[in-house]
């Protein structure tokens, strides 16, 4: 049984080649553009991992983790942030609201696939 990810990022190009790349890798995947549209999605699909741009219109990823965290059906759910807001402080609050992991932009793809493999195997 394939894994499920959803890839939650305003940015086309991010989109298409995570997509592109996960679906070669057997995971069945979901698009948000925004965390509004994530949320949405959440109601009615249960990712194992989530990969989640922090700077995003609407809802940004902050808020959505916050909102992920609170859904008793996602507890299972690792969460990945991919920003490129890369200040010392950005990144703890990351982790501070629970993510998994935090990946700077511009990001290795193979570095990425790595990680979340790594987090799904444990």
């Amino acid at each position: 049984m394939s894994k499920k990810i959803l890839i939650v990022d305003d940015e086309p190009n991010i989109v298409m080649s995570l997509e592109y790349t996960f679906k070669k890798n057997n995971f069945e995947v979901f698009i948000a553009r925004d965390g509004q549209e994530a949320l949405d999605i959440l109601k009615v699909q249960l990712p194992d991992i989530i990969i989640l741009d922090i700077m995003m219109p609407l809802v940004d990823g902050y808020a959505t983790l916050d909102q992920i965290k609170k859904d008793e059906r996602l507890q299972h759910c690792k969460v990945v942030f991919l920003s490129a807001k890369n200040k010392e402080s950005d990144i703890e609050k990351g982790l501070s609201l629970g993510a998994d992991a935090y990946m700077l932009k511009p990001f290795s793809v193979k570095k990425l696939v790595e990680q979340v493999n790594e987090l799904l195997s444990n």
